[in-house]
């Protein structure tokens, strides 16, 4: 026996924000100093590294477990089951209901119990809780929900990553750009066919890289220092990433037992084109291989990077019929990765 993803949804805020729409910002360095260059410059240095022209923001009456709920119900309906039978909700996320306008995290009770209230899913014998993995936190949640099934606890499992970032982002960090928000959720059960999840991996790095992504206080030295941001080092992270993620795939891929010339897609953390792109290189060369065309889709020149959210939504995506070139039939070999705060790193292998 295995699990298979049987139903899957994803929620995509209405409001766009353009590169543009950062035009006026006062972008500072670390220390406060101002750059020395135009706005434009640096706008175009972003997406030029990036690969990010828009991105996605909640309403102002919507926070995380709200973006959450509407990706829930269509994985729902999209799997065709009664809510009253998922034994677990596991709902990955970073910074908990943040409204806005605010500058606190509200998570009691937990995000996952408010999806559980909101879906009104009356059986009590339905665990709700809430996990901390960084980024690659969906992709945990559908390890833990493997090990529910497998060890007999669970039958079926609700799990979904959903994020507002626009909520902890600080104005003046030319980071601020990358982040975005919305939800991805997925129905995960029991497998007795070819389909499902056929190996996994998965990894905490924290001696040295537990405080490459931190909150962190405002460039801007005339604010409140004790107010908190989102804040990374990112050449950090991007020199971390490209050691730790192709090994962590290569390892998931051979436990396998499937060849590289039998992945179809890989279904990446979209959280820097340039890095994932080096990523998938780097992947394939430890085979010796340069990668397919189209085999790693990309939703971040559009959505930018949602955290928790971008890897369920980009498989929704792809299933619905959204992404052009992209498309995945049965049978086919997927690889599902991720990398962020922690440093954590996750994958795994699935056949479709």
């Amino acid at each position: 026996m295995k699990i298979k993803i049987s139903g899957v949804g994803s929620y995509i805020p209405e409001l766009k924000v353009a590169n543009a729409d950062f035009g006026q910002h006062t972008f500072l360095n670390e220390d406060g100093s101002p750059f020395g260059y135009p706005n434009e410059v640096v706008i175009g240095k972003f997406k030029g590294i990036t690969g990010i022209e828009q991105r996605r923001y909640a309403n102002p009456d919507q926070c995380s477990s709200d973006l959450a709920v509407l990706a829930s119900e269509k994985a729902i309906a999209n799997a065709g089951i009664d809510p009253e039978t998922i034994d677990y909700i596991i709902f990955a996320h970073n910074f908990g209901d943040v409204k806005a306008g605010t500058i606190q995290s509200d998570i009691i009770p937990s995000l996952a119990t408010r999806v559980k209230h909101k879906l009104q899913i009356k059986n009590p014998k339905c665990v709700a809780y809430d996990i901390l993995f960084g980024c690659p936190g969906w992709v945990e949640g559908v390890l833990q929900a493997n090990a529910f099934i497998l060890s007999g606890m669970a039958k079926r499992c609700l799990v979904i990553g959903a994020e507002t970032l626009s909520r902890v982002v600080d104005d003046h960090d030319r980071d601020s750009m990358i982040y975005s928000d919305g939800a991805g959720a997925t129905i995960i059960e029991a497998s007795e066919d070819e389909a499902g999840m056929l190996s996994y991996e998965s990894a905490t790095f924290a001696i040295d890289e537990a405080g490459y992504l931190f909150f962190g206080k405002s460039y801007n030295p005339d604010l409140d220092p004790d107010i908190k941001y989102i804040k990374m080092f990112g050449r950090k992270i991007y020199e971390f990433a490209l050691s730790n993620v192709p090994a962590a795939m290569k390892s998931c891929l051979d436990k396998s037992g499937v060849s590289i010339d039998e992945v179809k897609k890989i279904l990446i953390h979209q959280a820097n084109e340039k890095m994932d792109e080096a990523i998938i290189h780097r992947f394939y060369k430890l085979y010796g291989k340069t990668p397919p065309k189209d085999i790693m889709p990309m939703s971040i020149h559009d959505l930018g990077n949602s955290s928790v959210a971008t890897v369920p939504t980009l498989y929704d995506l792809i299933l619905q019929g959204k992404l052009e070139n992209h498309e995945i039939n049965k049978g086919d070999i997927v690889i599902f990765a991720s990398v962020g705060a922690g440093m954590n790193v996750n994958a795994f292998v699935y056949r479709y």
